[in-house]
């Protein structure tokens, strides 16, 4: 059980010493080309790159959760958060590798000559995710650069970890039994990890309980958009590669990634998705009306999932706030006004508007709306055992809805975007890379 799970002096080590590396980030490009035509050779090769790359991830986190100011390290959800994070790291260096013959070895170990890999460009996120002002994330977080710069330690280039083509047609069975069980190690780490977000916002309420706060200072804020960040990160690497080793071959899609997501379906769901919770948290027989502006065909490269949430998130908060505004027993032949999505194409984004006017936000409260556990619902409270991941919400919860929906628009270069006029309506504006060129975050 991994709550009993603790970490060893001898775990430590190897922690701090994964630590001292840096991070690899890849783009949505990189890894649609990686996917395309996956052989097992080169899920093989996936696989050593995850197997090494994973743990320095983790690593660094399981530092950080062990060095948080005012003394968050020390919540009961937090140090349980960190064991989880210890205990998949452990699980992932102990996995035995790969026994292969020296001829193999060495048809995995030569980068192919005819595979053209486009260079990704640095996350306009990236600034956004640093805290210069912190000592413990200064010293944590010296990633900047893709080979690593000070005491970090030099990596190999993404290159020639990631990408190969091998010309062997028949992989021996061990390659394939090694694929399918580091698949299931993977997913199995994967569902461990998925009350993460519940469970770090209760320990910080725990906190804000203790020292009797009523928010976060910019500090907490800073380290919970960074280990959020991570964790979408990680959890888009495992997916990925669960789904390139168990799912079916589709020609739009490249594990987890559609080549043609259709922006107008995955927008129209999340609609109806929303308010169907609407209508249902305010036992009403028909929500306000949304109304879909939106080219039938337009169409890129995405992870349907990040885009879906993003959209159901937002739209949630406007049907809840005209419904606010007008009450949810107004009467009439059109009682609410319509909530307007608008969706355009341009050289470097595709940008979705969401316009409601269920009455804005004041000026002086704008800032807040990006803070964690900030919530205009009362009664702020996350039950013990509540196991829901990032894609399972309630109408109105803890105040995560945007900033973690602004987190997932980062993760692939885009925004989130937010301006109110009190006493009409709050434009919500989501900006996505249409170029995919924009490698993670890495904080």
């Amino acid at each position: 059980m991994s709550a009993a799970f603790r970490i060893s002096p001898a775990l430590w080590d190897k922690i701090h010493h994964f630590a001292s590396f840096p991070q690899t980030g890849v783009s949505l490009q990189q890894m649609v080309l990686f996917g395309q035509h996956p052989s097992q050779g080169t899920l093989l090769k996936a696989s050593q790159f995850l197997a090494e790359e994973l743990p320095v991830r983790l690593a660094h986190r399981v530092k950080e959760l062990d060095q948080l100011p005012h003394n968050l390290s020390d919540m009961p959800s937090i140090r349980k958060v960190k064991n989880w994070y210890a205990q998949s790291f452990e699980e992932l260096i102990n996995f035995p590798p790969v026994h292969l013959p020296p001829h193999l070895r060495q048809q995995l170990s030569t980068t192919t000559q005819h595979i053209f890999l486009p260079d990704s460009t640095p996350n306009p996120s990236l600034a956004a995710l640093q805290d210069h002002d912190h000592p413990l994330f200064n010293s944590s977080h010296l990633n900047g650069s893709p080979n690593g710069i000070g005491n970090i330690k030099l990596r190999v280039p993404l290159e020639r970890r990631y990408y190969a083509k091998s010309s062997v047609i028949d992989w021996p069975p061990s390659v394939l039994d090694y694929n399918a069980r580091f698949t299931r190690m993977l997913d199995a780490i994967k569902r461990r990890h998925d009350p993460t977000v519940t469970t770090v916002a209760q320990g910080v309420l725990e906190w804000k309980r203790s020292q009797n706060a009523k928010n976060i200072g910019l500090d907490m804020q800073a380290w919970l958009d960074r280990f959020y960040m991570s964790r979408i990160g990680i959890r888009f690497l495992i997916g990925q590669h669960v789904a390139l080793n168990t799912q079916q071959p589709h020609k739009d899609y490249v594990g987890i990634i559609c080549t043609k997501a259709n922006v107008h379906d995955i927008v129209q769901e999340a609609i109806e998705n929303a308010r169907f919770v609407c209508e249902e948290h305010y036992a009403m027989f028909k929500g306000p009306p949304v109304q879909l502006i939106c080219p039938p065909n337009l169409i890129f490269p995405y992870v349907p999932g990040h885009l879906s949430h993003i959209c159901f998130e937002l739209l949630k908060n406007s049907l809840r706030a005209v419904v606010d505004r007008f009450g949810p027993d107004a009467r009439g032949e059109n009682p609410y006004p319509p909530i307007k999505v608008i969706v355009v194409e341009g050289k470097e984004d595709i940008t979705i508007k969401i316009t409601d006017e269920g009455g804005g936000i004041p000026r002086s409260a704008i800032p807040l709306i990006w803070t964690y556990m900030y919530t205009t619902m009362t009664g702020q409270s996350i039950d013990q055992d509540f196991q829901a991941s990032d894609f399972q919400a309630p109408m109105a919860g803890f105040g995560y809805g945007l900033p973690l929906s602004r987190l997932y628009a980062r993760y692939f270069g885009g925004d989130l975007r937010l301006i109110s006029m009190e006493g009409y309506g709050t434009d919500v504006y989501i900006h996505l890379n249409r170029l995919s060129s924009s490698r993670e975050p890495l904080p």
